[in-house]
């Protein structure tokens, strides 16, 4: 290789780091936005004497709803919030992320609850949906907001 190929090949590579560093996008947050979308369609609990397997965006035979939907509505504004990078769209993903969070823990209490004495076994879908919206929470805290440009 010539001493010009060398150097233009470094000086491409100083661009893209710089313009990687620019973007300054949450990357974990959108990576935990996906592991929440496919925590929906594993099994959260199974009711054994009903032979039910609840899932996020399905839960035949109860009158469970599809709560995973609300994640799938959620999560798909909080990841555009996240691309945007702006300062206010930093401020209403805290807000949808805090609202994921709840709606986690809601979904989490009443599914896994016991029934008439009757207590569905938890499988890891239910685990990984709460832990994602958690870390989703964390992710969008621990991120610098951009500065105001006034």
């Amino acid at each position: 290789m010539s001493r010009a190929s060398v150097f233009l090949f470094l000086l491409m590579n100083a661009f893209e780091v710089a313009y990687l560093r620019s973007m300054r996008v949450n990357w974990v947050a959108v990576i935990f936005s996906i592991f929440l979308i496919i925590a929906c369609f594993l099994p959260w609990v199974i009711i054994e004497n009903k032979n039910i397997t609840v899932k996020g965006i399905e839960a035949g035979g109860t009158a469970f709803g599809k709560p995973g939907y609300m994640h799938f509505f959620l999560t798909t504004v909080y990841i555009s919030l996240v691309l945007v990078n702006k300062w206010w769209s930093k401020r209403i993903a805290i807000f949808i992320a805090a609202f994921n969070m709840a709606w986690a823990v809601r979904n989490f209490i009443i599914i896994s609850a016991c029934h008439g004495g009757e207590c569905p076994v938890k499988k890891i879908g239910i685990y990984i949906m709460v832990a994602s919206s958690f870390a989703m929470l964390i992710a969008i805290l621990l991120t610098p907001v951009a500065s105001r440009k006034i």
